[in-house]
């Protein structure tokens, strides 16, 4: 076990993205380097660059807070396609809003605040490590079953996360499969399964549905996840490292 002389713990790790099409069956389309910051108080802090090759590449820089009861605090966001900056802007959300403030190349300088009548529970800012953090919102309580959800941002409307930044009122579904032992090249571990099922009309074009695993430690490590339909994509966890700090797990 590694530790650190600072109180918080850090989880790093490398997701590596493949093709499950015919034609591409395996072959590596992409790469995502990540840490988490656990805080001594429970908040946390993601970090993500993601590397999607197929063409237009996208290159993608994220930072996302929330609180001890994953609360969405704030982020940053930074987009380039083909090696040419898109756009960048920084988010923040109360209890009564959510604002962000963002230069894109589209529509230059923008402004945005939503008004809110209950706080955001949960922020898709497109890193694939973060999609099992956006699983955190679902109550497992009562077992296996969907759940659905309608105050939620994302950054970007489209699929691979390659506009704005802005924020982009949506909902979704969450099924919630069960308890499975996971084996990715990161190693084996104890994982929840859950899957982001279709919402027609929710999104300008609709998400095939998309499988993941991550931790059943309350960190919620991405572990692996497969999108079926027109995309055909694989994603697993293939480095992980944990740091523990002086205030423990």
């Amino acid at each position: 076990m590694k530790t650190s002389n600072m109180p918080h713990k850090t989880i790093r790790g490398k997701i590596k993205y493949t093709s499950n099409k015919p034609e591409r069956l395996g072959q590596e389309r992409g790469r995502e380097y990540f840490s988490q910051t656990v805080h001594a108080n429970g908040a946390r802090t993601l970090r993500a660059q993601t590397e999607i090759e197929d063409a237009p590449a996208v290159l993608r820089d994220v930072t996302y807070s929330v609180d001890e009861n994953w609360k969405p605090l704030d982020g940053f966001s930074r987009i380039s396609v083909d090696d040419k900056f898109v756009g960048s802007g920084w988010y923040r959300f109360t209890d009564e809003f959510a604002e962000c403030e963002s230069f894109t190349v589209e529509h230059g300088r923008q402004s945005q605040k939503l008004p809110l009548d209950t706080p955001i529970q949960a922020v898709g800012t497109h890193p694939t490590c973060g999609d099992a953090w956006f699983c955190q919102i679902f109550n497992i309580a009562n077992g296996p079953g969907q759940q659905f959800f309608e105050n939620l941002v994302l950054t970007s409307p489209d699929h691979r996360g390659a506009t704005g930044p802005e924020l982009f009122p949506f909902s979704y579904g969450l099924q919630y499969v069960g308890k499975e032992q996971v084996t990715v090249m990161a190693g084996t571990f104890s994982a929840l399964h859950f899957q982001f099922v279709e919402t027609p009309g929710a999104l300008p074009e609709d998400h095939p549905i998309y499988d993941v695993w991550f931790t059943d430690d309350g960190d919620y490590i991405f572990l692996k996840g497969g999108v079926g339909g027109y995309m055909q994509t694989v994603y697993e966890l293939e480095e992980l490292e944990v740091i523990y700090g002086q205030a423990g797990a």
